[in-house]
């Protein structure tokens, strides 16, 4: 229970920042200095890096997800939105997923609401790409190649055959060449199981605007993997910009034009916009929440008393000076870095003692490009092929948040090596009822001949009717 003397802690959205900032301040709080209160549309934060794994069925959905109600035993949880921050009267609007709002009171604000994928008005990718954020966009990537198998599989060649085993990603930062890699090497395993499927049949294609790909990396290692996924049959269109996806259908600015079935849009980030416009926070020409480097909201020569922000949705000073534009780039090594640091500093102010800033050094990047390939980058060193695929997956294992969830993940890939990938697919899981809705006999409402027309299983409403209908019709006889 809440008082008066008690400070409230409130933190608004449960990814990366949020939950590190709330599993961090649980352990850093003396019993009743405080009350935290996460709130979060999902009950679960994603393990993102995790994402193109469970796209390729490398690793199991759940598994790349952490329960906040199982690991945050000392916090309260809302699963509900922050449609509004009123930090003046320090409050927030939380709406639950039904519709109903409220008020909540706060003494310090935790703004972790991380990030959207930001795309521009190209015609018709609203309409058919999907991104690459989610836990629930990994599984439906996943699902809709393994169904563009099944799909292709009944068809002759032609431009729908070709449609289906066509994938395209938008974007060539790490999460696109990550997917595109992963997914490239999950169609090359799927050839097994599907004979009349060849090689050549499948097409893969990667659009990146700029004349480069992976800026994390050195220019001779992001050349070795555009000759790895080219051997591969993977390739990628630089200094190439969609046109258009209108009915899936693929334009580029080279004039190159194709179907592809599955568009997958990784081409940036923006802070997230529903808690940015609904607050009373300063935000950069960005969009991005102000932040100082202690990770108060404000600037240098401003703070914004009880406010606090960090991850995606921040534009947190770089103080080590690799940032682009003076400020950290979004991504999961600053997200957790900088949530633990604001647990701390948090707790320190609330102690009365003086908060530290936020300094990191990224020290290397690790990518997995599909099973036993990789690359790992650390200043002049760079290690490719199998050995960075382990480095890879020894990394994320590892950061994986808790033993509970690390054990689940590390035991998938285990048995993974001596079963291989898993590819059922569960599309139906969108639609459960289907099979239930289609049999169920339902009632139907009196006809004109005041007969009840009765849907017997297996039956459509037309056939019910009809039925109906000639059983209450007496034969004419001349």
């Amino acid at each position: 229970m809440s008082t008066a003397s008690v400070p409230r802690i409130l933190i608004v959205g449960g990814g990366y920042a949020g939950f590190y900032t709330a599993w961090k301040l649980e352990k850093l709080l003396r019993r009743g200095e405080a009350e935290v209160t996460i709130v979060d549309p999902l009950s679960y934060m994603t393990y993102q890096p995790f994402l193109p794994e469970v796209a390729a069925g490398s690793i199991e959905a759940r598994h790349a997800v952490v329960a906040h109600r199982r690991h945050l035993h000392h916090t309260n949880i809302v699963t509900a939105k922050v449609t509004g921050i009123n930090h003046a009267n320090k409050s927030a609007t939380v709406t639950s997923l039904t519709g109903e709002s409220w008020e909540l009171e706060y003494d310090h604000i935790v703004v972790t609401a991380g990030a959207v994928s930001r795309t521009f008005p190209i015609p018709g990718v609203a309409d058919n790409a999907i991104g690459l954020k989610t836990i629930e966009e990994a599984v439906a990537i996943r699902d809709r190649l393994v169904s563009n198998f099944d799909q292709a599989s009944l068809l002759p060649p032609g431009p729908e055959r070709d449609r289906l085993l066509s994938v395209t990603v938008i974007g060539g930062g790490f999460a696109g060449i990550e997917i595109f890699a992963e997914l490239r090497s999950f169609a090359s395993a799927l050839l097994k199981s599907y004979p009349n499927i060849s090689f050549e049949d499948t097409r893969f294609a990667l659009v990146e605007a700029t004349g480069r790909i992976m800026p994390e990396v050195s220019l001779k290692t992001s050349e070795w993997v555009l000759k790895n996924l080219a051997k591969r049959g993977a390739y990628v269109h630089l200094d190439t910009q969609l046109t258009s996806a209108v009915d899936g259908v693929v334009e580029l600015s080279s004039g190159e034009r194709f179907a592809s079935d599955l568009i997958i849009w990784t081409a940036g980030v923006m802070a997230n916009p529903t808690v940015v416009r609904g607050a009373d926070l300063p935000v950069d020409a960005r969009g991005r929440i102000r932040a100082r480097a202690d990770l108060r909201v404000g600037s240098e020569d401003e703070i914004i008393e009880g406010a606090w922000t960090a991850g995606d949705i921040s534009a947190v000073p770089d103080t080590s000076g690799d940032g682009v534009g003076g400020y950290c780039v979004p991504n999961a090594q600053h997200a957790v870095r900088q949530a633990k640091l604001l647990a701390a500093n948090l707790v320190a102010v609330l102690r009365d003692e003086t908060p530290r800033e936020y300094f990191h050094k990224n020290i290397g990047a690790v990518a997995g490009l599909g099973l036993g390939v990789g690359v790992f980058q650390s200043g002049n060193l760079a290690i490719k092929g199998f050995l960075a695929w382990v480095a890879h997956r020894g990394y994320h294992g590892l950061a994986m948040p808790s033993w509970e969830r690390k054990w689940r993940v590390i035991w998938g890939w285990w048995n993974n090596l001596w079963l291989d990938r898993d590819i059922v697919t569960l599309t139906a899981v969108q639609h459960p009822r289907y099979v239930f809705e289609e049999f169920a006999a339902r009632p139907r409402p009196t006809n004109a001949t005041g007969a009840i027309a009765v849907i017997e299983p297996g039956k459509t409403a037309a056939k019910a009717d009809a039925t109906a209908t000639a059983t209450t019709k007496a034969p004419v006889k001349a």
